[in-house]
């Protein structure tokens, strides 16, 4: 099977592998050490190699203001994604205890399993369950058919745990900000980086109503974002969905929404141009424009009592 860049796999199997990575990691401590939130990192193969790049959890000083990028969405754009933002606000969300946990189950694929000069689709579909410790104070857990069962070992200096997200921009522009703090390195616009993050935000956090609300609202003000109106997440689910396309025009990058509730449903990367591959294998290694090389759909998420239960 080919094997995406890492730059381009999507970020919920970055997340995945960091889990992984910081599980190996803490077995080795003895005492906890606080660490910046990692960007997640590539598996190739199962897990044979690990890169993480720092990400800092701050806004620009005043010494560096911020200057916010020009943009002109289209007036669609600028629609879903207000939608979107009014739909957050007005969830109904719960108090959340310390001891309780976040889930998330989702099904992925990443990778395109096939090359026939003609359009293909990433595969294998796996699924994913993920317990996170509201406060990072207590051990989560993860299922993931691709790698199986893994404990989250207890980090409560982490930053990709509920009561971290709390304290994300409630502001559109603080948000847009942040965005553009985390920049993946050379290859790509700040612009790309700042959508990929929050892509990744949406799909494997649950965020407070107001965050979530100046997420979207930051979105829209990316420069380059289209409108796709018509998109498919990982099950056939059909929604309208906001995207990014790459520098050389080649990949688009998709957040995709239910057309009727704008609550989020899944992300998917969209081949835009014929795409040179290993060379000798199924049509001289191409992979055909409209492939889709990685695709999620997000099917529940809730606030349970403890790890392993479902809502």
């Amino acid at each position: 099977m080919n094997q995406l860049p890492e730059k381009d796999l999507p970020p919920g199997r970055h997340r995945l592998l960091k889990e992984h990575l910081m599980t190996e990691i803490r077995q080795e401590e003895k005492k906890p050490v606080r660490r910046p939130w990692l960007r997640p990192a590539l598996v190739a193969g199962a897990v044979a190699a690990v890169t993480a790049v720092t990400l800092t959890f701050a806004v620009p000083s005043h010494d560096d203001p911020f200057v916010p990028p020009v943009v002109h969405p289209s007036p669609g754009v600028t629609q879903v994604l207000e939608d979107a933002a009014l739909a957050a606000e007005h969830q109904d969300v719960p108090k959340v205890r310390d001891d309780q946990f976040t889930y998330i189950k989702s099904k992925v694929a990443w990778g395109i399993s096939e090359r026939t000069c003609k359009i293909a689709t990433a595969g294998p579909l796996q699924t994913r369950e993920n317990w996170k410790s509201v406060d990072g104070r207590r051990e989560g857990l993860l299922r993931d058919t691709g790698v199986g069962t893994l404990p989250i070992q207890p980090d409560p200096d982490s930053e990709d745990v509920y009561r971290s997200w709390e304290n994300l921009p409630t502001d559109p522009d603080k948000m847009l900000a942040w965005l553009y703090e985390h920049k993946g390195g050379e290859g790509h616009s700040d612009a790309y980086f700042a959508f990929k993050e929050a892509t990744g935000l949406v799909l494997e956090s649950i965020l407070p109503p107001k965050v979530s609300a100046a997420l979207y609202r930051a979105v829209a003000k990316i420069p380059g974002v289209v409108l796709v109106k018509d998109s498919v997440d990982a099950v056939g689910r059909h929604g309208t969905a906001v995207g990014f396309v790459d520098e050389k025009g080649a990949n688009r990058q998709e957040l995709i929404f239910n057309s009727k509730t704008w609550l989020p449903l899944g992300i998917r990367d969209v081949v835009l141009k014929d795409a040179k591959t290993n060379p000798g294998e199924v049509c001289n290694g191409v992979i055909k424009a409209g492939s889709v090389q990685a695709t999620t759909a997000v099917l529940e998420r809730a606030v349970v009592d403890k790890k392993g239960e479902r809502p």
